[in-house]
């Protein structure tokens, strides 16, 4: 059984209670900036184990009668067609889909905002294509001087400029594809719209990391830094809140740097800032659902080392990231990590000594380490999920689940008809054999009925793996990671 170290229930329940605390403090509104990611937030349930890659949306979900959702794009976005990586779609396509995924969940979508608008036709285009749909939609101009130029921002000139966007309800989540579409600053317009309409309304942002209330270095936080080592964010004291209260709180470098500007718009909108410090404006309660400290902290050195083998893989295929691999290298000796650490990386690399071939290891969910090494029938990885599920389930190592005899037939397909160069089975090669042999063959049958049991078990590789290997092993839900080695 999977560890648990965090306690999902209990998050559900103060978390939204802290929300509801918060729009009270208001005159029945509050637009909150939601960060990081809602519907698949894997990071954050593979550091904190218990934490299910949705909680943030069931939580939301417990509020769902009093949330409008605004989402947040930027004409720049639009007229470069950038995409989000993750998905292989442009940010206008993304704004549809997510609008979709949250209607499809009884959320109500008011409307979409278009920032940094200057004119750009391919905005325009979007906006009318929004029209024809039946979505209300808004602009959002550029502001000279944004965001330290506070006397033109927050003024008539300014903010006063956009397009004042209409709400019904108490709490106004502000959402986006990704960093930089402008949420923030759509959250600050509408303040100063609201207020200049009588009511006082109120600003907070929804973000997971870095933990406020775990120690910076705490490995949790760590993880966080290495997960956004490309983007150099750097976790640190929050001076603000110690200077105010005398307490110690996390936050990452580029909201301290934003907090005097905030303080100065907050001031230029209301007189006073309700918030004395950028700390104060989340309302991240994650800290304190942590069931088990030591469990968390396991799982975090281990996020660590694979965002490390992520980096140098990128590294390895060309990419120009070695400032990132360098800032990982920092954060483990912060940690006091090396690879050793992972179990799975020691079992592979040892298998690789002893046989002279690439090989993969696999950590059972009881501890069990299986390795595997490349045959001239087999990759290091297809022999491992055989390897893996045949001990699952009882079956002989010795036994022989494919025969050669279909083996050799698909090798020659491989080579001869699609002109490849590896005549080895790939791992969705193996499952389809498998699959194809499994009404027969009992075996078969048992192995593959296996599958499930490798969800969340960590597989190491000493060489670069294919796309289809790494596809197989993400839809399986492991944990992969590879050697920074091509295949020869």
């Amino acid at each position: 059984m999977k560890k648990i170290g965090f306690d999902n229930d209990k998050y559900l329940k103060i978390q939204s209670e802290h929300i509801r605390e918060r729009i009270a403090q208001f005159d029945g509104k509050l637009y909150m900036e939601l960060g990081g990611k809602l519907f698949d937030d894997h990071h954050a349930s593979r550091v904190l184990p218990g934490f299910k890659p949705d909680s943030k949306l069931r939580m939301l979900a417990q509020l769902r009668d009093s949330i409008e959702i605004i989402i947040v794009v930027s004409a720049e976005d639009i007229e470069r067609n950038k995409v989000r990586a993750d998905l292989g779609i442009t940010y206008d396509e993304d704004v549809l889909r997510l609008r979709e995924e949250f209607m499809n969940r009884d959320f109500m979508v008011g409307s979409v905002v278009i920032t940094h608008y200057n004119g750009q036709h391919a905005a325009d285009q979007f906006r009318h294509r929004l029209e024809r749909m039946g979505i209300r939609s808004y602009v959002h101009y550029l502001i000279d001087g944004y965001p330290h130029n506070v006397e033109l921002i927050a003024s008539d000139g300014g903010f006063g400029m956009n397009d004042y966007v209409e709400t019904s309800r108490e709490l106004v989540i502000v959402t986006a594809p990704g960093p930089g579409s402008g949420k923030m600053a759509v959250c600050l317009s509408q303040l100063y719209n609201e207020n200049k309409r009588g009511i006082r309304a109120g600003y907070a942002k929804f973000e997971t990391f870095p933990v406020w209330n775990l120690p910076l270095k705490h490995p949790v936080n760590i993880a966080y830094e290495a997960a956004t080592a490309d983007l150099n964010d750097v976790n640190m004291i929050d001076p603000f809140h110690l200077e105010a209260y005398g307490k110690t709180a996390i936050n990452y470098n580029r909201d301290i740097e934003i907090f005097p500007v905030l303080n100065a718009l907050f001031e230029g909108i209301y007189g006073e800032n309700p918030y004395k410090s950028p700390t104060d404006m989340g309302v991240n309660m994650i800290g304190f659902c942590i069931s088990d400290d030591d469990v968390c902290c396991q799982a975090s050195r281990d996020e660590i080392i694979r965002r490390y083998y992520t980096a140098t893989n990128k590294l390895a295929d060309g990419a120009d990231n070695e400032n990132e691999v360098n800032k990982i290298l920092m954060l483990f000796n912060q940690a006091k990590l090396t690879t050793a650490y992972r179990r799975v990386t020691v079992a592979a690399n040892a298998r690789k000594e002893e046989t002279g071939q690439t090989s993969a290891a696999i950590e059972l969910s009881d501890g069990t380490i299986i390795t595997a090494k490349s045959t001239p029938l087999l990759g290091c990885c297809a022999a491992l999920l055989l390897n893996a599920t045949k001990h699952l389930a009882g079956i002989d190592h010795e036994a022989k689940l494919i025969p050669q005899s279909m083996i050799e037939p698909i090798q020659k397909t491989k080579i001869e008809y699609l002109g490849g160069r590896n005549p080895r089975l790939h791992t969705d090669e193996v499952l389809v054999a498998l699959s194809v042999l499994s009404p027969s063959d009992e075996n078969c049958r048992h192995a593959l009925e296996q599958l499930p049991q490798l969800r969340d078990c960590q597989v190491h590789s000493t060489v670069m793996l294919s796309e289809v290997d790494r596809k197989i092993f993400k839809k399986l839900g492991c944990g992969l990671t590879c050697d920074p080695v091509k295949k020869q």
